[in-house]
């Protein structure tokens, strides 16, 4: 089998009820719940924002699959599907514990029932049973993963247990970067892929959110044995969501970089200029779904790693 960096398949989940939700904002700072708008309103703004990413991705030569939410289930962030499931080239699906009981109800069996029908799913590896430990890692959005080098990175929050990082690594095959990383105000990040997103031959890093020296420094080292540029962000444009990216491929098999608008104004022409040395960017309008979610373009994107039947 040959290994992959990127996939060119993704699943996606349409916000029927999205909102801002309390249980989650403990541990996210990114959340923001100011507003004069109605609930209705906020999920109309989100839903149109996520068609219109849809469209954009589609367009671009993206495969997109896209689930509604179950009608008598009410989720506020089911728009985030990559915290609670991951698919792998080996045919081994993941589905994960999540810290926020009422994000618990967006895992969804009929969704692997129906991506079974069209791709080859081996082994399904349940760690939600860490949940009655108080144990928590929330997919690819706690982890960060080289998939082509197996390595997966991951800051140690309230989400992202040690223990629960270590199972997922030894369980498959994943050398393990752990460190820690916070805000401007000292306050843990709260997922991986808010401060670092992983490219082919580069990665976009806040570095300065990790302030143990020897854990940034054997970061570091472990990005140069993989022969990735760094490309650093500021802790402003991480919280413009700048380290929320994802890098997908076409049906052309040509690279491209997926972010928010927001995301992409903060980044200034230097940056974009090393970006599309190496690929394209594609962005679209997600400013609802990033003030209320706390979440940005690359939580809503689930990789399909699986091979097609």
């Amino acid at each position: 089998m040959n290994k992959k960096h990127l996939t060119g398949q993704i699943l996606m989940v349409r916000p029927s009820n999205f909102g801002y939700n309390p249980e989650t904002a403990e541990s996210n700072a990114f959340q923001r719940k100011e507003t004069d708008l109605a609930l209705k309103e906020i999920s109309a703004l989100a839903q149109k924002e996520f068609d219109d990413f849809v469209k954009k991705l589609i367009k671009a030569g993206v495969g997109v699959t896209v689930f509604k939410d179950q009608p008598k289930v009410i989720t506020t962030d089911s728009v985030f599907p990559n915290n609670w499931i991951s698919f792998h080239q080996d045919g081994t699906i993941v589905t994960y514990p999540l810290l926020s009981k009422n994000r618990r109800l967006e895992r969804r069996n009929d969704i692997v029932k129906t991506l079974q029908e069209k791709f080859q799913i081996n082994e399904h590896i349940h760690f939600e049973y860490l949940e009655n430990q108080a144990s928590y890692l929330e997919g690819t959005g706690s982890m960060v993963l080289d998939r082509y080098n197996k390595i997966a990175y991951a800051c140690i929050s309230p989400r992202t247990n040690a223990q629960a990082f270590d199972l997922f690594c030894t369980k498959m095959g994943y050398e393990k970067v752990a460190f820690e990383s916070v805000d401007q105000n000292g306050q843990q990040i709260y997922h991986t892929n808010v401060m670092m997103a992983m490219g082919k031959d580069y990665v976009i890093i806040a570095l300065d959110s990790i302030r143990n020296k020897k854990e940034r420094k054997a970061i570091i080292e472990k990005f140069e044995n993989t022969k990735k540029a760094i490309i650093k962000i500021s802790f402003e444009q991480m919280n413009s969501f700048a380290g929320n990216m994802l890098l997908l491929e076409t049906k052309n098999g040509h690279p491209i970089l997926v972010m928010s608008s927001q995301a992409y104004g903060s980044l200034n022409g230097k940056q974009i200029e090393q970006i599309e040395f190496y690929n394209p960017i594609l962005h679209s309008s997600l400013k609802i779904i990033e003030q209320f979610g706390g979440g940005s373009a690359r939580c809503m994107m689930t990789e399909v790693f699986l091979l097609e039947k």
